[in-house]
């Protein structure tokens, strides 16, 4: 399995819109995608608010691969989301079983 750690800094100003686009759309959209074993979705702290972040664990690389392309250090990009973030963190690791 792989885990894939997403994170996004979004633009100032913006906090509110991407709150609503992250639990609105964004999430739906990981609990409904086929190869995602889990989904833990981080909405932004008062400390950060301009942090967001989703870990996800994937079944495999052809999952991954299905949803993002080839490249799987490539953004899955909403248009609704490009204008509202200003930085994105992409990191893939192999699951270690406890």
């Amino acid at each position: 399995m792989i885990m894939r750690i997403f994170q996004v800094e979004v633009r100032p100003g913006k906090e509110a819109a991407f709150r609503r686009f992250f639990h609105d759309t964004a999430i739906p959209l990981m609990q409904a995608t086929g190869g995602v074993e889990m989904l833990l979705p981080g909405a932004a702290r008062d400390d950060s608010p301009r942090h967001f972040s989703f870990v996800m664990v994937w079944r495999d690389l052809d999952s991954l691969q299905a949803f993002v392309g080839e490249d799987i250090e490539a953004a899955h990009i909403d248009p609704a989301e490009a204008e509202m973030v200003a930085r994105r963190t992409i990191r893939h690791y192999d699951l270690v079983a406890l």
